[in-house]
C-alpha cells in the first residue's frame, strides 16, 4: 500500500547523505557532464546521452542504474561502458512501447509507470534518468515524479521547459497534467521525499 511520509519542498534540494557527490568536482583535468545533465534529487540525475568525453564525470557518481528511455538500443560503446562500470542500463520503450517513443509522441503511460516504479526503488540507487537529449522523454518522467511530489502545474511544467529550451511540447505538457498518479506504487522505504494524501490507497495493477 502506499505510505505517506514527509513534504518535499519544490524546487529546493536538501545535502546529499551518502557517500556519492551531488555534483562531481574536479580533481585532475576538466570533467565534462553529459549534454542538459541536471541534479533531480539526492542520487537521482538526468541527462541526454553520454559521450565518452563524460564517462569521467558519470564514474564519479558512483551510478548503480540508468534508464534508457529509447526504443533504439543503447551505443555499443556506451552499453560496454556501463558493463565495464558495472551499471544496470535498463531500456525502457522496447517491443510493444517502441511506437510511442517516436520524437513526436509522449511517452506511454506504460513506460512512465514502469519508469518511476524503478525511480522510487532503493536499490537503484544512485540513478540517472536518460533519453537521446535530455529533454522530452527524460523531462515527462521526471514531471510525473514530480506531480507524485505533490508540487504545482506551474513549477513541474517551468523544470520541464527549462530543460526543453525552445523545445518543449504541448503533447508533452498535457500528458504531465493527465498523468495519474494513483497507477504509482509507493513503496514504505522510498528514497525521495514525497507527500501523498491519505486516501491514495490502490495503485493500478
Amino acid at each position: 500500500r502506499a505510505t505517506r511520509v514527509g513534504a518535499v519542498s519544490e524546487p529546493r534540494h536538501s545535502t546529499h547523505k551518502g557517500s556519492t557527490p551531488l555534483i562531481p568536482t574536479m580533481r585532475a583535468g576538466i570533467l565534462v557532464p553529459p549534454q542538459n545533465f541536471g541534479l533531480v534529487e539526492d542520487g537521482l540525475y538526468r541527462s541526454g546521452q553520454p559521450t565518452e568525453l563524460s564517462y569521467p564525470f558519470l564514474e564519479q557518481l558512483q551510478l548503480r542504474t540508468i534508464l534508457h528511455l529509447s526504443a533504439d538500443e543503447p551505443p555499443a560503446e556506451f552499453a560496454s561502458w556501463a558493463s565495464e562500470q558495472r551499471i544496470q542500463l535498463v531500456r525502457l520503450g522496447a517491443g510493444a512501447d517502441a511506437n510511442m517513443l517516436s520524437p513526436w509522441k509522449p511517452v506511454s503511460e506504460e513506460v512512465v509507470v514502469e519508469g518511476l516504479r524503478r525511480v522510487l526503488d532503493p536499490s537503484s540507487y544512485p540513478l540517472l534518468v536518460m533519453c537521446n537529449l535530455g529533454r522530452h522523454r527524460t523531462g515527462t518522467l521526471i514531471g510525473c515524479l514530480r506531480k507524485l511530489q505533490c508540487w504545482s502545474l506551474t513549477s513541474v511544467l517551468e523544470e520541464y521547459r527549462r530543460h526543453a529550451c525552445a523545445k518543449s511540447r504541448h503533447l508533452n505538457e498535457q500528458f504531465i497534467e493527465l498523468f495519474d498518479i494513483d497507477l504509482v506504487r509507493v513503496p514504505e522505504h522510498s528514497p525521495l521525499q514525497l507527500h501523498l494524501q491519505a486516501e491514495r490507497g490502490k495503485p493500478a495493477g
